[in-house]
C-alpha cells in the first residue's frame, strides 16, 4: 500500500509541475488534462522503475518518455491537438535538475581551485559525472518521446487536420476530398 501512495504522490505533483510548465506555452484549456495524466503517468513509472526495479535514471527516464510519446499519440487525436503540445510539458519536470545543479557547482568549484591539484581533479571528476547524467537523460528524454512520431509519422502530422469529408458537385455527383 505504501508503494502505491508514493506513486500516485510522485504522479500527482509531477502533474502539477507539466500542467505549470505547459501554462507557459499557452496549450488550449482542453490540453490542461491530458498534460497532467501524461506528466503523472511518465514520472511515476521512472519512479518506480527507479525506485523499484533498480532501473538507472537515464534507462528509465526513456522508458518513461516512450509512455508519453505513444500516450500522447493517443491523447493528441482525442483532443485534436498536437503531440508536441501534449508532450513537451510533460516531459519537463523530468529533467534531471540536481545533475544539471551539481555540474554547474563542479564547474565553479573547479575554476576557483585551479591551483589545487587534488581540489580540481575532484571537482572535475564530480563535473564529468554530473554532466554526463544530465546530458544523456536528457536525450533519453528526447529520443523516447520523438520514437512514436516517427513509427507513426502519417497519423501524427495528420491528427490535427479534419478528415476529408464528401462533397456534392453542382450536378449531384460525390467527390470525395484528397488533401
Amino acid at each position: 500500500m505504501n508503494i502505491v501512495y508514493e506513486l500516485i504522490a510522485d504522479g500527482f505533483f509531477a502533474a502539477i509541475a507539466g500542467m505549470g510548465f505547459g501554462a507557459i506555452s499557452d496549450p488550449p484549456l482542453k490540453a490542461f488534462p491530458g498534460i497532467g495524466i501524461l506528466a503523472a503517468l511518465g514520472h511515476a513509472l521512472r519512479y518506480a522503475l527507479m525506485d523499484y526495479a533498480g532501473i538507472d535514471i537515464a534507462s528509465a527516464s526513456f522508458c518513461a518518455a516512450l509512455l508519453i510519446g505513444f500516450m500522447s499519440l493517443l491523447l493528441g487525436e482525442r483532443l485534436r491537438c498536437p503531440m508536441t503540445v501534449l508532450y513537451i510539458p510533460a516531459l519537463l519536470p523530468m529533467i534531471p535538475g540536481m545533475y544539471a545543479y551539481r555540474t554547474v557547482f563542479s564547474m565553479i568549484m573547479f575554476m576557483q581551485n585551479i591551483g589545487d591539484a587534488a581540489l580540481s581533479s575532484e571537482y572535475m571528476a564530480a563535473l564529468l559525472l554530473n554532466a554526463v547524467v544530465t546530458v544523456t537523460v536528457i536525450f533519453a528524454l528526447a529520443v523516447g518521446a520523438t520514437i512514436p512520431i516517427f513509427l507513426f509519422k502519417e497519423k501524427a502530422y495528420s491528427m490535427t487536420r479534419e478528415k476529408p469529408r464528401n462533397r456534392k458537385r453542382h450536378d449531384g455527383n460525390v467527390l470525395a476530398d484528397n488533401k
